[in-house]
């Protein structure tokens, strides 16, 4: 089966979820992107901002079996995933948490359209404090929009508008990061970081952010994790 379909049909039993799913796991360029950078990794992944459990869903659908850890503010929506994903795909957890209280090690890290949502200097720390936690060979993997002033831009904040309008996200303010805010912590440690753009068919002005842990010049050692 599909991935998508597959990951979606979790959610079967709530119309409104299954519909979103589906529309996502169709729509969205991230989830297979993601499929295809961790499948065949066995290092474990942390999904900040995990939400209802989607990706982790589409990411065992796809044939990511890693362990994966995704943690969410939104307590209706971690029940959510814990109902509908959890029980399904052995070594997938899902915790009420916030990006400010990472673990001390973590593996891979995705981070999909969840930056804006916090303060600048909750941005800031938060990507400090992963890029300080991560070992050789682990990578970092963080979608968001820039705020660059271009026509994707303006459609992304409208976009965001409708969504807060919809109760989808709740509280809180708006505020995208520059390109530069986004690399320079990990650059800054000498990691290697690149920049795509990733907004498949839409209009938003979403680009994703790959990082890797291997210090350039330095040979990776992933067994170094405990």
């Amino acid at each position: 089966m599909n991935p998508g379909h597959a990951a979606a049909a979790r959610f079967s039993s709530k119309r409104f979820l299954h519909g979103y799913a589906r529309g996502k796991t169709a729509w969205d360029p991230a989830y297979p992107a993601m499929a295809d950078r961790l499948r065949g990794s066995s290092r474990p992944i942390l999904d900040i901002g995990c939400g209802v459990g989607l990706l982790a869903a589409y990411l065992r659908e796809s044939g990511c079996m890693q362990r994966i850890l995704g943690i969410e503010p939104d307590a209706a929506k971690v029940a959510l995933a814990k109902k509908h994903v959890e029980p399904f795909y052995p070594g997938v957890v899902f915790h009420t948490g916030t990006a400010e209280n990472l673990p001390e090690s973590f593996g891979d890290v995705v981070m999909l359209d969840v930056l804006h949502y916090m303060e600048s200097d909750v941005q800031r720390g938060v990507l400090d404090a992963i890029a300080v936690r991560l070992l050789p060979g682990d990578r970092v993997f963080v979608r968001t929009t820039f705020r660059d002033g271009s026509l994707r831009y303006g459609a992304t904040m409208i976009e965001e508008a409708v969504v807060r309008l919809s109760g989808w996200i709740r509280g809180g303010r708006c505020i995208f990061p520059t390109r530069e805010e986004v690399c320079r912590p990990f650059q800054e440690r000498g990691y290697h970081v690149t920049v795509r753009p990733m907004w498949g068919w839409t209009p938003f002005n979403s680009h994703l952010v790959e990082v890797s842990s291997k210090p350039i010049d330095q040979p990776s050692n992933s067994s170094q994790r405990a």
